[in-house]
């Protein structure tokens, strides 16, 4: 897997350039600012970028600002972010796009390599990667939405769908069977008038609903 690491702090990005390296991907590229990070995303088109939300020269949010100026040229570009803190404005506006593969991790809630490079992997092939912080977040700044349809345990599931979580990882994190929770997902998919077609994973499209409809700017 080709990917491009933006990261200004040279430890911390020398460091995750090495542990993507020991997982046996290709690292392409690696920025410590935005402009840089643009040059080598249109440059090495990789198959997932890994981007840190606070870049020079302002250290706010430059790396999401990156993510979503590169997301316009290539609406297909995996993405995966990470911070120390839930940049909420712009955050919303990166997953609720309407592309697939997007991801955002909090930096000190990352406890082992295993965990990110899973992530990193799963944003990769189109899914979805989400602190629950973040989803939590963004559900609770919402107002008026099509998820209103949902049932509390609907909206628990879709929740943790967000977070990437298989069928079977929700079934046991719910303390319900697998069958609950598929019967729960159809129901989703049914209210969210999300249909079965070849041209998108329902699963994606449902989280990405969520998203964009958990509230406003």
């Amino acid at each position: 897997m080709r990917i491009v690491v933006v990261e200004d702090l040279y430890l911390l990005r020398d460091g995750l350039v090495r542990l993507l390296q020991a997982y046996d991907h290709e690292v392409v590229a690696a920025a410590g600012d935005g402009p840089t990070a643009l040059r080598m995303l249109a440059e090495h088109r990789p198959d997932v970028a890994v981007i840190d939300v606070r870049l020079p020269p302002t250290f706010s949010d430059e790396g999401l600002q990156v993510a979503l100026q590169a997301r316009r040229g290539r609406p297909d570009l995996p993405v995966l972010i990470l911070s120390q803190h839930i940049e909420q404005l712009y955050a919303r506006e990166l997953l609720a796009e309407g592309g697939s593969g997007v991801g955002y991790l909090l930096k000190d809630r990352v406890f082992d390599a295993e965990q990110f490079i899973e992530a990193v992997e799963r944003v990769a092939r189109g899914g979805t990667s989400l602190d629950p912080a973040v989803v939590a977040k963004i559900m609770n700044a919402g107002s008026a939405s099509p998820l209103d349809a949902l049932t509390d345990r609907e909206r628990d599931v879709i929740a943790l769908m967000a977070e990437g979580l298989s069928n079977q990882a929700i079934a046991g994190r719910l303390f319900l069977s697998e069958g609950a929770i598929s019967k729960y997902t159809t129901a989703i998919f049914a209210k969210l008038g999300i249909e079965a077609d070849d041209n998108g994973n329902r699963r994606v499209r449902a989280v990405l609903t969520f998203l964009g409809a958990t509230g406003g700017p």
